[in-house]
C-alpha cells in the first residue's frame, strides 16, 4: 500500500472517530437528570412490592 493511501485512509478514520466522540459528548450532555424520576420509580417498585406480599397472618392466641 503506498504511504499516501495509508496516511488518507488514517485521515479518514480519525476523523469518523472525532464525530462519534462528538455525537456521543453531545448526547450525553443532553440527557436530563435523574434524580427525580429515579427516585420516584423506585418508590414506586417499593409500594408495588409492599401491595403484592401478603401480610403475614398471625395465629390465633391459645385460650386458657
Amino acid at each position: 500500500m503506498h504511504p499516501e493511501i495509508h496516511l488518507s485512509l488514517h485521515h479518514a478514520r480519525t476523523a469518523e472517530l472525532r464525530a462519534q466522540a462528538e455525537a456521543h459528548h453531545l448526547a450525553a450532555h443532553a440527557k436530563p437528570p435523574h434524580g427525580l424520576r429515579t427516585r420516584l420509580g423506585w418508590t414506586l417498585v417499593e409500594v408495588g412490592l409492599r401491595l403484592a406480599t401478603p401480610k403475614p397472618v398471625l395465629a390465633p392466641s391459645p385460650s386458657s
